[in-house]
């Protein structure tokens, strides 16, 4: 009987069904811009174009849209430290030009939630398409305290990883962070995990290096650069420009998405990430000439 039982237990064990361990590959979306030697954005390049790799390893490209129209999520962040106190009325002529442009053209989901930040930190808005109730939490900032720049990317990552679509950060700030709780790094870790684009505007005080505030612009650099944005550094009665460079950078954005294949098994918790263009594209000029702004990588737990 001991023997019939094994046999039993032995052919039950051969017809079940193989073990399999299914792994789930999540897409990775990577926003991206591109400019030629003249600073012009190129928007007519094709899905053929372009070449990506994830930590070295070359992928195939699942998904592309050229001038992307998904929708935008962008946290408006304005510096109302004692510092910008002088600035404040032309930032905030800026930001109204601005908001009209968003809500007036592209996507009809496209929203806006309104930041402002000094010693604290505080969300004015929920994310909207009312201007009015934007423009109206504008007309009662008080410029006042110290610059908590990193805790304020921190709270407005927390808010953007809830939303669809494409997210960004537009700062107008001039630049300092003296009272924040969080790193550099913390902020840069959080704005990757959003998958948040940040656009610096500073708001520079001084034209001379005295007095300046370089190693914080120096870090606002990095962070727009890491994530694919960039640091804009107008005169203060030039900040319209900044934001119409900002807006048509994001109508002239391609979104290339990929599954990650073929990856190392020891990859890093931050995988580097590069997208470029072809040797052999021809299209918006010589290939050489052309410069890619996407971010530098992602985390793999946030996807």
């Amino acid at each position: 009987m001991r023997f019939v039982a094994l046999l039993l237990l032995a052919i039950a064990a051969v017809a079940q069904p193989p073990l399999v361990i299914r792994t789930e590959v999540q897409l990775v979306r990577m926003l991206v811009t591109v400019k030629n030697s003249a600073g012009e954005l190129i928007g007519s390049l094709e899905k053929k174009d372009f070449a990506v790799t994830d930590c070295d390893v070359k992928q195939e490209i699942a998904v592309f849209e050229r001038q992307t129209a998904q929708p935008l999520s962008v946290a408006l962040m304005i510096d109302i430290s004692g510092s910008t106190a002088k600035d404040l009325r032309y930032e905030t002529t800026s930001i109204s030009k601005f908001l009209r442009a968003i809500f007036a053209e592209g996507n009809q989901e496209d929203a806006v939630a309104l930041f402002s930040f000094n010693y604290d930190v505080r969300q004015l808005t929920r994310f909207t398409r009312r201007q009015q109730q934007i423009e109206s939490e504008l007309k009662f900032l008080k410029p006042e305290g110290g610059t908590s720049l990193y805790d304020a990317i921190y709270l407005a990552a927390r808010e953007l990883r809830q939303r669809e679509g494409r997210r960004v950060m537009v700062i107008v700030t001039d630049g300092g962070n003296t009272t924040s709780n969080l790193s550099y790094k913390g902020a840069l870790e959080a704005a990757q995990r959003a998958d948040a684009i940040l656009f610096p505007i500073l708001v520079v005080p001084i034209t001379n290096d005295a007095g300046r505030n370089l190693g914080g612009e120096r870090a606002l650099t990095t962070l727009a650069q890491d994530t694919g944005g960039r640091v804009f550094a107008p005169d203060v009665e030039h900040l319209d420009t900044a934001f119409a460079e900002i807006l048509r950078a994001l109508r002239t954005q391609y979104l290339i998405g990929y599954y990650p294949r073929n990856l190392p098994r020891d990859a890093p918790r931050f995988h580097p990430v590069s997208v470029t263009v072809k040797p052999e594209s021809t299209a918006g000029g010589k290939t050489q000439d052309l410069r890619v702004s996407t971010r530098s990588g992602y985390y793999e737990s946030s996807h």
